[in-house]
């Protein structure tokens, strides 16, 4: 019964999480739960093939491949199907890879000093500059450079053990400016199992100035020594609309006691930016971390949506999810003893999964503790409801009705004692006739109680062989002519 009023009592905290979100999670350590199984850390490099034809010299063809890192941030799953929304600027590389990779061929080859970055430069010779300047886009019917540029984006999740090589993903949307919204998806679309875990989309943002909320993200690969980094953070006033845009929502701390949008701006550098804004209230997400440097700022789920509707992606939960968020209400409650089975089936559907592993550690060592309320209402309820006395009366009345059965058994089954008649006096035998022969003496047998069985055989069914003196009574043997008791003659 308590088992079960545990479970109704879980069953009905889910129910609040997703009917009245206002409501539940008001816990500020587990806020970040729901969210950061499907944050990924993003990373993206432009791999350039180009090939030198010099002419200068003998006609050669110089062929070089470079891989470009451009950005590093943070993305968040939205479906299982691995759908990540993350920032235009880590999947698009804002400056011209080509011709940084005609200056470091034309610097390599030529030996000569040209700034290895994304600017066009002029040489001395006249010579080499003509054909420094026809290696650089766009291309021309003269070029002296074949170039062939290539994005490589990467998602690495947070799972254990680690992704060495991470998922593969390209960008198929995005905004128009770097910290507008990217949709990206697998390049390998997601087949079998249950797909990924995803983090649940807010319907609006806070309206409210000094709303608390979290920042989560990564700053390196996540591992065993690099682990989801979360801020609290504030929403300011402003922005579109005052619920976030491309310009912005900004930071602000209501005590005025950190400066939010430099701590922010800080960490968008240093690979949180694209980074979930997770509401305080349900743990929704509702916005992204963008901007940079002093100047951290927050993108609203307005803009996120209608990427996503352009992209043609609806956002949805799956079946890990659900397994975790019913685990995760029992847990945030203190039923540790009901949240481990969730856990463990979360596992089961998703093995990797560091959060769900990492709180079903915790559900196993307070299982049964004096933090566990599934214990703790089991106990009370025992009390209440099943004292002991009941059970040590009928146990009483049990016994007795036993004893006494047994008792009428065994005076049942009791073999009844057999009285034998008494045998008659002995008398003085009378003389012997003269025309008797010798006398036979028959000892009497010593009698045996018999059985009620037997005695009642003997009375029904005498045996017709056997006589009796008709004046003594006395049993006679087959032989005799004469009693030997009192000497009566036997009738033939």
């Amino acid at each position: 019964m308590a088992r079960l009023t545990a479970l109704a009592g879980g069953l009905v905290a889910a129910l609040a999480l997703i009917a009245m979100p206002v409501a539940a999670h008001e816990h500020p350590s587990g806020i970040t739960d729901l969210v950061t199984p499907a944050v990924v850390r993003v990373e993206a490099v432009s791999h350039v093939e180009i090939t030198l034809l010099d002419h200068i010299g003998e006609l050669k063809h110089v062929e070089r491949s470079y891989d470009i890192p451009f950005a590093t941030g943070t993305g968040t799953v939205v479906n299982p199907d691995g759908a990540i929304i993350a920032l235009r600027r880590l999947a698009v590389n804002p400056n011209d890879v080509a011709i940084y990779a005609a200056n470091k061929v034309f610097a390599e080859h030529h030996k000569v000093k040209i700034p290895l970055d994304y600017d066009k430069h002029k040489l001395k010779d006249d010579l080499l500059n003509h054909h420094l300047q026809e290696c650089y886009p766009p291309k021309t019917d003269t070029a002296t450079c074949i170039i062939n540029v290539t994005t490589e984006i990467t998602a690495y999740p947070n799972v254990s053990p680690p992704s060495p090589d991470g998922i593969k993903v390209k960008c198929i949307k995005a905004g128009p400016t770097p910290d507008s919204p990217a949709v990206l998806v697998p390049v390998t679309p997601v087949t079998g199992g249950v797909g990924m875990p995803t983090a649940p989309l807010a319907d609006q943002v806070p309206a409210q100035e000094g709303a608390p909320t979290n920042v989560a993200g990564f700053l390196g690969r996540p591992g065993p020594k690099v682990l989801e980094t979360v801020e609290i953070a504030h929403l300011g006033k402003g922005g579109s609309g005052g619920a976030g845009g491309d310009a912005g929502r900004p930071f602000a701390d209501p005590e005025k006691k950190v400066d939010e949008p430099v701590k922010l701006g800080g960490l968008a550098d240093q690979g949180l930016i694209g980074a979930p804004v997770i509401g305080d209230k349900n743990g929704h997400v509702i916005g992204l971390l963008v901007g940079g440097g002093k100047e951290g700022k927050m993108i609203g789920i307005r803009e996120i949506n209608g990427i996503l509707a352009a992209a043609k992606v609806v956002p949805r939960r799956g079946a890990i999810d659900t397994a975790f968020e019913a685990a995760l209400t029992r847990y945030h409650t203190k039923y540790y003893t009901e949240a481990a089975p969730g856990f463990q089936r979360v596992l089961e559907l998703y093995p990797g999964n560091v959060v769900a592993a990492k709180l079903l550690k915790t559900s196993l060592e307070k299982r049964g503790g004096p933090e566990d309320q599934g214990t703790k209402q089991v106990a009370a309820t025992t009390t209440r409801s099943t004292p002991l006395w009941p059970f040590i009366v009928a146990a009483g009345i049990l016994f007795m009705a036993a004893a006494g059965g047994a008792y009428l058994l065994w005076r049942r089954r009791a073999p009844e004692k057999v009285t034998e008649p008494p045998e008659p006096l002995a008398a003085t035998a009378p003389p012997l006739d003269d025309a008797a022969g010798q006398t036979v003496v028959v000892r009497r047998s010593q009698a045996f109680p018999m059985v009620p069985q037997q005695q009642q055989q003997v009375m029904t069914a005498p045996n017709p062989a056997v006589k009796y003196c008709t004046s003594c009574g006395m049993r006679l043997g087959p032989a005799h002519r004469f009693c030997g008791y009192c000497g009566h003659p036997i009738e033939t």
